[in-house]
């Protein structure tokens, strides 16, 4: 089982929290965002390894740095695009299986990964982890990994579960906290930073006034 870690370009990421975060702050935010899913991903010894998919040079650099592989896009198309992409990559390298993780979900923590490979049926099946809202699609396990096809977005979830029916298999639905929080809109910034923890993100958000902009604020 492969995992693998889409990455829009940094300078584009989370323009819905532009109301409550300039340009430079939305890259700090979804770089320390995107490192704290790296890290998490690459402590998995489960794993076979990680793919980051991105066109981002930081990105990619990063990635190398935690040992991971990058596949390069020559443009960024969506997270759709990116996965697609990756199947394809991972078909040729013979992978059985593949987990993927986007890079806004901060808290997400090894055991919460270790859970999802521990829950999926590896001959052949879907495990997914909705987004806190019940909407999104905030992980997905898939054995093989072009099983279903990809819808992500907004409401993905549903048709997630919908194309693993189509495809023959039961999907496995998993509720876990850390995975289940995406940043998308500012309620989810609020929700973070109310969050206990240490990762790279709550730290960054704490060290340059934003956790506490964002308290007054709210």
């Amino acid at each position: 089982m492969w995992a693998v870690l889409p990455a829009k370009n940094f300078n584009d990421a989370k323009q819905r929290l532009g109301g409550v975060l300039d340009a430079e702050e939305r890259r700090g935010l979804f770089r320390t965002m995107y490192e704290d899913v790296l890290t998490s991903l690459c402590a998995v010894s489960a794993l076979e390894g990680v793919l980051v998919v991105t066109r981002d040079e930081t990105a990619a650099a990063l990635a190398r740095q935690h040992g991971a592989e990058v596949l390069i896009e020559a443009e960024n198309l969506g997270q759709t695009a990116a996965v697609e992409a990756a199947t394809a990559w991972l078909a040729g390298q013979g992978a059985e299986g593949m987990l993927a993780v986007p890079g806004d979900v901060p808290l997400v923590p090894v055991e919460e990964i270790e859970a999802v490979l521990a829950a999926h049926e590896t001959s052949r099946g879907m495990t997914i982890v909705p987004a806190r809202d019940e909407r999104g699609s905030n992980c997905i396990a898939c054995s093989p990994p072009d099983l279903i096809s990809f819808h992500f977005g907004n409401d993905s979830f549903q048709p997630h579960l919908q194309a693993a029916r189509e495809a023959g298999v039961e999907p496995k639905v998993l509720r876990l906290p850390g995975i289940g929080l995406d940043i998308d809109r500012p309620d989810d910034l609020a929700a973070l930073i109310a969050e206990a923890g240490e990762s790279r993100a709550q730290s960054w958000l704490r060290e340059n006034g934003i956790a506490e902009r964002i308290a007054v604020t709210a």
